[in-house]
């Protein structure tokens, strides 16, 4: 744990790295509590009719050891991927935890996902077995004849002739499981990228990825664990923002996390349930924010949050602003990305906040911004941004993609694809995305400052600014923009857009063009994806 010290330059200096030579996250998030105090409340499972579920850490271990066992008799063993594709239920933690303890590897997938995504996953892994409910057999059923490494499929919803039930298989193992030893660098989980820049890779990561996010949680959420924490995230368990800036730590430090399912992210019933679960620590993406700021809740005089973190997008100094006066607290705004998550943050109670900055480097990880040779970029100077390696929240490799991996490397630097720039005081600036920059008369601009002052129009809810080519500069800067409701489209609002931003940015980084939409594209993690703007021209 990161040592109580306000001053942010000691306490990067105090805190040192300890991985122990074996370590496996199952027993880890699990069995430890359960010995000491199995009553204890690990997950609160909120249902769709309002019921809520308490479960234990002392059930967790049972059931987490019955399953173990029952994947063993069905073949699963050391290394195999055992693929996870269901939404926020206390099962999911029973897979995870099972698969570890075997010394497989989990497969998390995300419930958006159509036939096609889970069909390129699931061959592309060779996962042996999937855990999932009737919502993943029928997708599934389309793809079956594809999954030809597939032995077993599991349901939650009960056996069928298509699936083994859960609950059955739970009820006929041992209550008893001897967890495999493992060390740090043993394969335990992998999470397949966004696909925001093309196909998406598996980011295979080991179990000391569960020890490396540490620092990274305890950051922005002032120091958790504290007295009195609960964390919630409506971010999908299947991705690194869910999994592993949330379930996982919260399960190791013993604090319980809100489960709740959301086919569809709704701001009114965000609100409540916070108020009504006494959510005390929350992980919310800048666009799930910006959804909260465009809603008038009844339920705000209820909240009882501690701590608001945000990543996965630029957050943007309008949306500070705006979490300060909704919440009286500071949303600390944090980065990272699934191959190297969590390594730079913000924490407005040491003193480490700028608005537009994405923080400083958490404790432990050595962050710059590079040149493309490897050089550290000075102060002001526009770069990539890197991560040193050797780094224990970095991934093991890509899968079956070693060139890609290699490529992911200058030297020791793990490059993450996106430009920025550390200014004199050392807090690191998101530019944007490579591919993302916008070139145009010259300049080079990022689309976050343009989304941040587009939003600050009380017409806009959502908006993403692109580069267009064009002949004379190069490109111009798109914006492709969301309203509010109750707002039309016309050719008149998009002169006073045009215009709003011309006055508070420059001349060169207004958008020349606007698109009204009724959606953003976007992935399962909430990122835009600014390639398929782009590709509407």
């Amino acid at each position: 744990m990161l040592p109580p010290i306000a001053d942010y330059d000691k306490l990067y200096r105090a805190f040192h790295w300890q991985i122990p030579a074996t370590f496996n996250i199952g027993p880890a998030v699990c069995d430890s509590w359960a010995r000491t105090d199995p009553q204890r409340l690990a997950l609160v499972h909120v249902l769709a009719d309002g019921t809520v579920e308490e479960i234990s850490y002392g059930w967790l271990k049972e059931t987490s050891d019955r399953f173990a066992n029952a994947l063993r008799a069905h073949g699963i063993v050391r290394g195999d991927r055992v693929a996870i594709l269901l939404p926020q239920r206390p099962e999911v933690v029973v897979a995870h935890v099972a698969i570890y303890k075997l010394g497989a590897v989990a497969l998390p997938l995300a419930t958006q996902f159509g036939a096609e995504a889970l069909s390129y996953r699931l061959e592309n892994s060779g996962a042996k077995a999937v855990i999932t409910n009737d919502d993943g057999l029928t997708k599934l059923a389309a793809i079956r004849d594809e999954l030809v490494n597939v032995e077993l499929v599991v349901s939650t919803d009960g056996r069928s002739e298509r699936a083994a039930g859960f609950g059955a298989l739970i009820d006929r193992a041992s209550s008893t499981f001897e967890s495999v030893e493992t060390t740090p660098d043993d394969p335990a989980m992998m999470i397949y990228t966004s696909g925001t820049t093309g196909p998406p890779k598996g980011a295979l990561h080991g179990h000391r990825v569960l020890l490396g996010h540490l620092p990274g949680v305890e950051m922005p959420h002032d120091f958790f664990p504290q007295p009195g924490d609960r964390f919630w995230t409506p971010s999908d368990w299947a991705w690194a923002g869910g999994l592993l800036d949330v379930l996982l730590p919260s399960l190791y430090f013993g604090v319980p996390v809100v489960a709740r399912r959301f086919d569809k992210f709704d701001p009114e019933e965000a609100f409540a349930l916070m108020a009504q679960m006494r959510v005390r620590n929350a992980f919310l993406a800048p666009t799930a924010l910006r959804m909260l700021r465009s809603t008038t809740p009844r339920h705000r005089d209820g909240l009882q949050l501690r701590t608001l973190g945000s990543g996965g997008e630029t957050l943007g100094a309008e949306t500070l602003e705006w979490g300060r006066a909704a919440f009286g607290l500071d949303i600390n705004e944090f980065y990272g990305q699934t191959e190297c998550n969590l390594v730079l943050s913000s924490c407005a109670s040491i003193g480490v906040t700028r608005p537009g900055a994405i923080g400083k480097p958490v404790p432990g990880h050595r962050v710059a911004v590079i040149r493309p040779d490897g050089a550290a970029a000075p102060p002001g100077e526009l770069g990539q941004i890197a991560v040193a390696r050797p780094d224990p929240v970095m991934f093991v490799e890509y899968w079956g993609r070693a060139r890609a991996t290699q490529e992911k490397f200058i030297g020791d630097w793990m490059t993450t694809g996106d430009q920025g720039v550390m200014d004199e005081d050392g807090y690191f600036h998101f530019i944007g995305r490579n591919d993302d920059v916008i070139t145009s008369s010259g300049y080079r601009i990022g689309p976050g400052e343009i989304e941040d002052c587009l939003i600050r129009h009380p017409a806009v809810a959502l908006a993403a600014a692109v580069g267009k080519p064009d002949p004379l500069r190069t490109e111009i800067v798109k914006a492709f923009i969301v309203l509010k409701p109750g707002q039309s489209a016309s050719d008149a609002l998009a002169d006073e857009i045009r215009n709003f931003v011309k006055t508070r940015l420059s001349a060169h980084e207004y958008p020349r063009e606007i698109a009204f939409i009724d959606d953003m594209p976007m992935t399962t993690t909430g990122k835009v994806i600014r390639r398929l703007l782009r590709e509407r021209g």
